[in-house]
């Protein structure tokens, strides 16, 4: 078996009609696309999957590279973004498990929002703000009244969303966020304010399917609030921890030691700092993500803001 190493992976950029120029212009993003709404960071989806940029398998997709590391690449779960929305996405929801595999084939999507940035007075959709019914939700669709119950939030830089499968969300305009998801592209969509796609015509609704899996409930909670943690090398803020994944800010000022049975997944938001392992050393900085294989010993040291996030 070949010899595993940390890889650097390139971003598969997604360039949707509401994105901005912040993940080029800010996080050294190359693309000769014009806007990078997306950057898939981690990703085994069918949809994008990305591209090793650093040593023996430098130009292999990295579904390739953890076939060559014997790591399972099979039903892998995390697809792990950063999100540059300079307008506000649709309101939208997304399907559990259960659900998802009956009429999608793949998983369902519970994620997590990680607040990098905004601008002033910024806020997202997060579920409602009241109980309705499923008619009721139905006829405000219809009738186009449906902001006047959905729970509208503000935010912050550093604010933590916890997105569980089924819950009515959207981002609003001039956020930037890192989020940490299910492995799944499944969205469906109950308002994209007459928005129409780069074909000229609206995009498409998933109104009946919206239906069956949206939780009605009135929103009680919604920004996580968790206690940052002093280490001997800065400190570590948990931001999520279910199921499907865990996900902590590292606000790295030294050297950390990382081991895992499973694999790490590191995004650097902001500094420098390099990854020291048996047979070499990577120097990372801001806008990089870095896959550590499982198994593997290295140990991290410099100045920067980083999320990891395992399984």
């Amino acid at each position: 078996m070949v010899k595993k190493y940390p890889l650097l992976l390139e971003p598969v950029i997604k360039d949707y009609l509401w994105g901005g120029t912040k993940l080029l212009d800010q996080f050294g993003f190359k693309s000769d696309l014009q806007k990078a709404a997306e950057g898939w960071m981690l990703s085994l989806h069918k949809d994008g999957t990305n591209t090793v940029l650093n040593g023996e398998f430098k130009g292999k997709l990295l579904s390739d590279v953890l076939a060559e590391f014997g790591e399972s690449n099979e039903s892998f779960p995390l697809l792990i973004k950063l999100i540059d929305a300079k307008d506000k996405l649709s309101v939208q929801v997304h399907p559990s498990d259960e659900y998802a595999f009956k009429n999608e084939g793949e998983p369902g999507k519970t994620e997590v929002w990680y607040v990098v940035d905004c601008e002033p007075n910024s806020q997202l959709v997060f579920g409602f703000n009241k109980t309705i019914t499923k008619a009721e939700f139905k006829e405000r669709i219809e009738q186009n009244t449906l902001s006047e119950v959905l729970n509208f939030v503000p935010v912050k830089k550093g604010d933590v969303f916890f997105i569980k499968s089924g819950t009515l969300h959207a981002i609003g305009g001039g956020i930037l966020i890192a989020e940490i998801q299910q492995n799944s592209n499944t969205t469906y969509r109950v308002s994209d304010y007459g928005r129409l796609g780069s074909d000229g015509k609206p995009r498409a609704l998933h109104i009946d399917k919206a239906l069956d899996v949206t939780d009605l409930k009135k929103s009680n909670e919604y920004c996580q609030s968790f206690t940052e943690q002093k280490t001997d090398f800065g400190s570590i803020k948990p931001i999520a921890e279910c199921e499907y994944f865990k996900a902590e800010v590292l606000n790295l000022k030294g050297k950390a030691e990382f081991y895992s049975k499973a694999f790490i997944s590191l995004l650097v938001l902001e500094g420098e700092a390099a990854i020291e392992y048996a047979d070499g050393t990577l120097n990372i900085k801001k806008g990089d993500s870095v896959f550590i294989p499982s198994d593997f010993k290295c140990c991290v040291y410099g100045n920067a803001t980083i999320i990891k996030s395992t399984k």
